[in-house]
C-alpha cells in the first residue's frame, strides 16, 4: 500500500529520486498480471533473495492471484561495500523440495549479474522444472555476465541506488521509492 513520507534522515544524502512510488506500484502490479498469466497452473515457487528484495516480494505476492510456494535465500556478492567483490555466496537451505517445480527467482537488482547467474546455476542443479528471474531494477552498463531477467521493473542508470527495500549497509530500506545516492554517503 502507497505511504507518503515527510523528511527523513536520508534527505540530505539523496542524489535524485530514480523511480517515484506511484510508478512503484503500478510496475508492480503490471508484473503480477504478467506473472499470474504466465503460471497458470503451474503453482510457481517464488524465491525471494534476501534482504534486498523483501519489499518487493511482499508487494509482488499479494498481486499475484494463483496457488504459490513463498521461499527465500541470500546470497550476495557485495556483503556491506558498494562495489561487487567478484565472489559469490549463495546459501539456499530452503524447507520447499525444489525437484520438478518452476522456480521463480524475486531479486532486487541484477548489476554485475554474478549473484543472479550463480542463484539460477544452482537452481539447475537442484533439478528444477523452470527457472526464471523477477527483478525489479537493472543496470545493465555493470553487467559482467550475460544474464537477463525475464521479469524487470525498471532499467536504471550507472548510480548507486537504495529504498524499497534496497541498502546501504541495512540504511535507507525504508524509503517509498528508488534514488541515488549522492557519493560522499557512500565513499
Amino acid at each position: 500500500m502507497p505511504h507518503t513520507t515527510t523528511m527523513s534522515f536520508a534527505d540530505g544524502d539523496i542524489q535524485a529520486i530514480l523511480v517515484d512510488e506511484k510508478a512503484l506500484v503500478a510496475r508492480v502490479a503490471e508484473l503480477a498480471a504478467q506473472i499470474t498469466a504466465d503460471y497458470e497452473g503451474r503453482d510457481p515457487i517464488l524465491l525471494g533473495v534476501l534482504t534486498g528484495s523483501f519489499v518487493f516480494m511482499a508487494d509482488l505476492v499479494r498481486g499475484l492471484d494463483m496457488p504459490l510456494t513463498v521461499e527465500f535465500c541470500t546470497a550476495s556478492s557485495y556483503g556491506d561495500g558498494t562495489e561487487s567483490c567478484g565472489q559469490v555466496c549463495v546459501n539456499a537451505d530452503l524447507k520447499t523440495s525444489l525437484g520438478g517445480r518452476h522456480v521463480l527467482v524475486v531479486e532486487d537488482i541484477v548489476d554485475s549479474g554474478r549473484t543472479l547467474a550463480a542463484l539460477m546455476d544452482e537452481m539447475r542443479q537442484r533439478g528444477v522444472a523452470s527457472v526464471e528471474c523477477c527483478c525489479l531494477l537493472s543496470k545493465p552498463a555493470r553487467r559482467v555476465v550475460d544474464v537477463e531477467a525475464k521479469y524487470l521493473g525498471f532499467e536504471i542508470p550507472d548510480e548507486f541506488v537504495v529504498g524499497y527495500g534496497l541498502d546501504l549497509a541495512g540504511k535507507y530500506r525504508h524509503l517509498p521509492h528508488i534514488a541515488a545516492l549522492k557519493p560522499e554517503a557512500y565513499q
